[in-house]
């Protein structure tokens, strides 16, 4: 019987770090990263209001149904009005 643990059945050789990388710790990415469009257009922004508009309509809908059950859950961000500062 051989006395390495790579050998069994379902176990890998796990990969090595490099011995030195001067210290710093290798960056690790997690998920797609988002690049803004160069350009923007009105479609573009009137999509983004509306996706806005229907979370905030979403957000409000759970928070209500989940007061109605009983529950303690509420907006952390309350709907900002324009003040008129004068």
């Amino acid at each position: 019987m051989t006395q390495k643990g790579a050998l069994f059945k379902g176990q890998k050789k796990r990969k090595t770090i490099p011995p030195s990388r001067h210290g710093k710790t290798p960056a690790t990415r997690k998920g797609k990263r988002f690049v803004k469009p160069s350009t923007t257009t009105k479609e573009m922004e009137l999509d983004r209001e509306l996706t806005k508009f229907i979370n905030q309509c979403n957000e409000v809908k759970a928070a209500t149904m989940a007061n109605k059950e009983g529950g303690q859950l509420g907006l952390v961000k309350v709907p900002t009005e324009p003040s008129n500062a004068s």
